[in-house]
């Protein structure tokens, strides 16, 4: 179930039906579910704490509430469960169990943002937190250096710079980026541009609270002129490949269609 990513005037007429319903709520804070369910008027059931550290280990004791026949609603802090939160095992074990899983929609940051971009929205992926260091985040970083999409990152505020820094190095600094910061909260803020002016706003203005990042894809490669498909097919044949193994090897380097490349290897001299 989505609850508030900040303004609670977001919380659904469903959720606080579905909250009212449920027997048992796991949560990851039990203080912060506490006030929502004030905030809706919802008399508190059993709170159930189900975190990045104890959702491992809850998942039996909401399977056997679920296999008793009690009704459990799963919150996080903030959001939808299950994206960059707890909540992807306890899905995952009840749906593999038969149990039935119904979805309460609501507040995301990162579609959020992603419409507040400014960016292309017709095809998207979501990256959420990157690899904090070693070869983990450098393949990734390249993967993202490629990637044709728009990209939806989440950072603390603390590597917010260094992430943005990264990013420019990988990706190009006039690469398109925008930053959405406490989204529907007082402080809201959305920040545009190239990613060096975002990494020299973010060192200058060391922005605080949730961040969304929102990057712009790689753009598409410029189709090679026919000079450039014969000078590779040429290199190719000098190395001693056949004119049916250079077109395949020059169509997949240089990104264009194999037979356009066969077409002109075939009227090269053998």
């Amino acid at each position: 179930m989505a609850t508030p990513i900040g303004n609670l005037g977001d919380l659904s007429p469903r959720a606080v039906d579905a909250l009212a319903a449920a027997d048992v709520v796991a949560c990851e804070d039990t203080r912060r579910t506490g006030r929502l369910l004030e905030h809706a008027g919802v008399r508190a059931p059993r709170l159930l704490v189900v975190n990045d550290h104890t959702e491992p280990g809850q998942v039996r004791a909401v399977l056997e509430l679920l296999d008793a026949g009690r009704r459990v609603a799963v919150v996080t802090d903030a959001g939808t469960p299950g994206i960059s939160d707890p909540g992807e095992r306890l899905v995952a074990a009840a749906a593999n169990a038969g149990h039935v899983v119904e979805v309460v929609p609501g507040p995301s940051a990162a579609i959020a943002a992603l419409v507040a971009s400014g960016l292309p929205t017709g095809r998207f992926c979501f990256e959420g937190f990157l690899p904090r260091k070693g070869s983990g985040r450098r393949e990734r970083l390249d993967a993202l250096a490629v990637e044709p999409r728009t990209m939806v990152l989440y950072e603390a505020p603390h590597r917010l710079a260094r992430t943005l820094a990264d990013l420019a190095a990988a990706l190009g600094p006039s690469r398109r980026v925008a930053v959405a910061r406490e989204l529907t909260k007082l402080h809201e803020e959305l920040w545009r541009g190239p990613l060096d002016g975002a990494v020299a706003w973010a060192e200058a203005a060391a922005p605080r609270g949730e961040l969304v990042l929102v990057v712009a894809g790689a753009p598409a490669p410029d189709p090679a002129d026919d000079d450039a498909v014969v000078a590779a097919l040429e290199a190719a044949l000098a190395a001693g490949a056949s004119k049916r193994d250079a077109a395949a090897s020059v169509a997949s380097a240089l990104g264009v269609p194999k037979r356009r490349a066969y077409a002109l290897a075939v009227e090269l001299p053998s």
